[in-house]
């Protein structure tokens, strides 16, 4: 795992520790102890309120106060200790700020998606909220377009579909845009027949 994740007690990465130490764990330390692989994770919890928290922790596991039988319970402290609420008001609450601003909609649905696992969001309020979310010249065009579905997955794929030919359009816009700045143009069909 990358040294780079450090994990202060921010609301906002909570699901980011959680998610990098359970791959990790999967794909790299299996075959240890429980306690060494929670050992591990402490590690990458240091500054602000957890690394008090930490310190508790380990005091409570050395004495024996606490004990996990397997890593996801730990894990499901984290989440508890550090995700200011239950998990679907926060997932809600994140859900409600995001926005795709200036990222290619594959990158947006993506964050969407993993937002939007455990906000309690299912169908037609998950697709309306993924509208809203979303540049307002691809959902003007999705909704100008009269299409209906009930699937999450089918206005993905049309999303992804209008942003790639958005973004290739502006693309060319700007390559004419860059031709005629330059004075130069299309070439010309030369009408002159020579003699």
């Amino acid at each position: 795992m990358a040294c780079s994740l450090v994990f202060n007690g921010t609301l906002s990465k909570v699901s980011s520790l959680v998610t990098a130490c359970r791959l990790y764990i999967r794909m790299k330390i299996r075959g240890v102890t429980v306690e060494e692989q929670i050992q591990w994770m402490l590690s990458y919890v240091q500054r602000g309120s957890a690394d008090v928290w930490k310190e508790n922790m380990l005091e409570d596991l050395e004495e024996g106060l606490l004990e996990y039988e397997i890593v996801g319970k730990f894990l499901v402290d984290i989440r508890k200790e550090f995700g200011g609420g239950d998990e679907e008001s926060v997932k809600v609450a994140e859900l409600k700020r995001l926005k795709q601003g200036k990222r290619i909609m594959e990158e947006f649905i993506q964050e969407f998606r993993r937002v939007a696992r455990g906000s309690g969001y299912k169908k037609r309020l998950l697709i309306k909220e993924f509208k809203r979310e979303i540049n307002a010249i691809i959902c003007q065009r999705l909704i100008e377009s009269e299409r209906q579905s009930s699937s999450i997955k089918q206005w993905y794929n049309w999303a992804i579909a209008l942003d790639r030919n958005w973004n290739e359009s502006r693309r060319e816009e700007e390559r004419l845009r860059g031709r005629r700045d330059n004075g130069t143009s299309a070439p010309r069909l030369n009408n002159n027949k020579a003699q």
